[in-house]
């Protein structure tokens, strides 16, 4: 059977490659990018395309040729510079799923999530519910599946939120500790997976897939803590809503700049309405309960790289921040005193070029503070900032050395922002 899996690459859909392989069946990946694909999973055959372009029926005509089944486990969080829900999630999963029955692929599994309506409050639920009402009134063999918070060795959207708050040292700020939601792990979705493809168990079914026991967000993120091997926060507290409703505007506006920051106002509103489903239903659908929240974590390593990995989520907005906040300030400083900052090069062989040398730096730190600023250049600012500080150092050295020995250190402070540059562009990475 040769099986296309959408989001190949994401959060569950790599665990679902993994799983059908094992099964023995031949899995084509589809993601947004192919040779990201081919990268991270060069064992199987990949397809590259942005789903928000395909929202007819024979565009997806040349994906489904000899393809015996569809699993969707494509999704993004909320509408951003890369992401556009209503023909990403919804638009282009009606077409794919009209192209299968004009194709003849009859088995389809959508991974949807409990609360997933057309009416529902947030893009991504209301996305999600209208491709599943439209694929529960095709001619089919479909499954629905609905995981809650779904634990994974791989870290995007909610886990790596419940990473990065469970890194704060010392002290455990707290949103929404109250609120309550039930887990899966990802294992326990990609045998799902396995059993809606190849047994005729679950067609035409939906299934929540949550552990049985429910935990409040507080203690979730204490386990979290726990499983990393952080130190108990000596202080507990509960940021206000208020604070939580302005970090998540904020992060929206870094989704527009390319940031997929899991901290957007679809997941504190998703947070604050529960995740939570029907544990009988993924009981009877696997033939066993499924793993407790406990068992998951205790199932995946705990080492240095996902402690390394939780502070660096925790701190990398900071960095991002402040190396954009000092090019752009440097620049803009330098226009307003351009006259005084010309003045440094009195009486050297580059005198007669000062003002257009200051302008042109000036404008330059600025572009690389505003390219740092945007997810799809900011990794290039980085590598320019870094050029162009060493730049710095050499002209500097050159036409006036004396600096490296002024009390205020000019030269020796670069050094720490070449450094930070180095760690933006190392730590810069997406899914």
């Amino acid at each position: 059977m040769r099986v296309l899996v959408l989001g190949a690459y994401g959060l569950i859909g790599s665990d679902v490659v993994r799983r059908l392989r094992a099964d023995g069946l031949t899995v084509v990946g589809f993601g947004r990018s192919y040779a990201k694909g081919k990268r991270l999973a060069p064992n199987i055959d990949w397809v590259g395309a942005d789903l928000a372009t395909l929202t007819k029926p024979e565009r997806w005509t040349p994906y489904l040729r000899g393809v015996d089944a569809v699993v969707n486990a494509s999704g993004a969080l909320q509408d951003g510079a890369i992401d556009r829900l209503e023909a990403s999630q919804h638009e282009a999963i009606v077409a794919l799923v009209n192209a299968c029955v004009n194709a003849g692929v009859r088995r389809y599994v959508q991974i949807s999530a409990p609360g997933a309506t057309p009416d529902a409050s947030t893009a991504f639920m209301r996305t999600k519910g209208k491709a599943d009402a439209a694929l529960r009134a095709s001619s089919l063999e479909w499954t629905i599946l609905k995981p809650g918070l779904v634990i994974s060795a791989d870290a995007y959207g909610g886990t790596a939120l419940l990473r990065m708050l469970a890194a704060f040292p010392a002290v455990q700020p707290l949103m929404l500790p109250d609120a309550r939601l039930q887990s899966v792990a990802v294992s326990d979705v990609a045998d799902a997976v396995a059993i809606a493809i190849t047994t005729d168990r679950l067609v035409r079914r939906e299934v929540d897939l949550v552990e049985r026991r429910t935990h409040t967000l507080a203690e979730t993120i204490s386990a979290f803590r726990s499983w990393l091997g952080f130190a108990p926060a000596h202080f507990i507290f509960s940021t206000p809503l208020l604070l939580g409703a302005l970090l998540g505007s904020c992060a929206d506006v870094a989704g527009w700049l390319g940031w997929r920051s899991p901290l957007r106002t679809t997941a504190l509103k998703v947070l604050a309405g529960n995740v939570l489903g029907d544990p009988d239903q993924g009981q009877q659908a696997l033939g066993r309960p499924l793993k407790t929240l406990a068992e998951s974590l205790n199932a995946l390593p705990a080492t240095l790289q996902e402690r390394v990995f939780a502070r660096a989520q925790l701190t990398f907005p900071l960095l991002i921040l402040s190396l954009a906040t000092f090019w752009m300030a440097s620049g803009a400083i330098a226009l307003v005193q351009a006259t005084a900052a010309a003045a440094v090069l009195r009486g050297t062989v580059l005198e007669d070029q000062a003002m257009m040398l200051v302008i042109g730096g000036a404008l330059l730190d600025i572009a690389i503070g505003v390219g740092l600023c945007f997810r799809k250049t900011a990794r290039r600012a980085a590598s320019s900032a870094i050029i162009v500080s060493l730049g710095y150092i050499a002209l500097g050295t050159w036409t006036n050395p004396t600096l490296w020995s002024d009390p205020l250190g000019p030269y020796v402070k670069i050094l720490p922002a070449i450094a930070l540059a180095f760690a933006v562009a190392a730590l810069i990475e997406e899914r």
